[in-house]
């Protein structure tokens, strides 16, 4: 049996909607008013799968009041999606082609739905985030202040220094008391500490941005935060094998982490050595390292959610 889906391409106006083979279209505006119009459009055939393009937020409205709605939705990546159509032969762009073009792609691919994540594991992820942003602010601000030699200038930057690092403080004590509510992140930060070298924007990192930790493999887990090889092979050829796409900033964290904890962990010093006497370039080494340690705090993972059942 086929299934109904309808593909939606997302602006910050306006929901460009196509169903199958684009002969039922819709557009509606991106607001409540215009998502429960969308809504009432899919119903009326028998939409069993809603896909549509990751925009850079302007999706997440529409997904959440969708799934409200009673309708299944999934996120497509949306450079897969642009390869996709052109393998097709569409070069032309527009949105109404896009949406029919999401279809296709989700039918193909055979996306399943992607429940919204809990009303906690969104504050997480965006209290990481803003950690994130307001800490590389003030690196930023670090960094300009080296050159300022006048006073005026100077106090403005320790002003906004001083500003960050209040945010800074005020982000980190909100995301322990939000770890501290919820008995399995509580295990998982224990755990994921015993590993010398992993602090607590590590612990957050990974609990906000893989959600998934302990229910992949550890294949799965590390093709999906982009530590994977990828294959680069052809005839007699083989060639080297980079690692590519996946969740970028926990992929980013992981290799400034992995250097830290090839310090303190035995087994890490002992593989950062061989790597070196084999004459590996350092951030191959380090790329490695991170691959190891993603899949160490995966199977610990795993260990505290088989102990906790009713979480997993």
């Amino acid at each position: 049996m086929t299934t109904s889906i309808c593909g939606v391409d997302v602006s910050s106006g306006f929901l460009d909607a196509a169903i199958g083979d684009t002969r039922h279209t819709r557009r509606v505006r991106r607001t409540p008013e215009g998502i429960a119009e969308l809504a009432a459009f899919c119903r009326e055939h028998d939409v069993e799968l809603v896909a549509m393009e990751a925009t850079g937020g302007y999706e997440r409205l529409p997904f959440a009041l969708l799934w409200q709605a009673g309708l299944p939705c999934a996120v497509a990546n949306a450079r897969q999606v642009r390869r996709f159509a052109e393998a097709l032969g569409l070069l032309e762009k527009t949105d109404r082609i896009d949406a029919g073009v999401i279809a296709s792609f989700a039918a193909v691919r055979k996306l399943a739905p992607q429940p919204p994540a809990a009303a906690t594991q969104e504050r997480l992820t965006a209290l990481t985030v803003r950690l994130r942003q307001v800490t590389e602010a003030r690196v930023g601000q670090r960094n300009q202040r080296r050159l300022v030699t006048d006073a005026t200038v100077l106090a403005l930057i320790e002003e906004t220094i001083a500003f960050h690092t209040h945010q800074i403080k005020e982000l980190e004590k909100a995301i322990d008391a939000l770890l501290a509510e919820d008995p399995l992140w509580t295990a998982l930060a224990e755990a994921f500490r015993s590993i010398g070298g992993v602090a607590g924007r590590t612990v957050c990192g990974v609990l906000a941005l893989l959600p998934e930790i302990g229910t992949l493999s550890n294949k799965a887990v590390a093709k999906i935060v982009g530590l994977a090889p990828i294959a680069n092979d052809s005839g007699k050829r083989t060639g080297k094998r980079p690692v590519r796409g996946g969740r970028a900033p926990l992929r980013t964290l992981l290799v400034c982490v992995a250097g830290i904890v090839a310090k303190h962990e035995p087994d890490f010093i002992a593989m950062r050595a061989r790597l070196l006497a084999a004459g590996k370039p350092n951030l191959l080494i380090r790329v490695a390292i991170a691959r190891k340690l993603l899949v160490r705090l995966n199977a610990k993972a795993r260990d505290i959610r088989n102990a906790m059942p009713q979480t997993a």
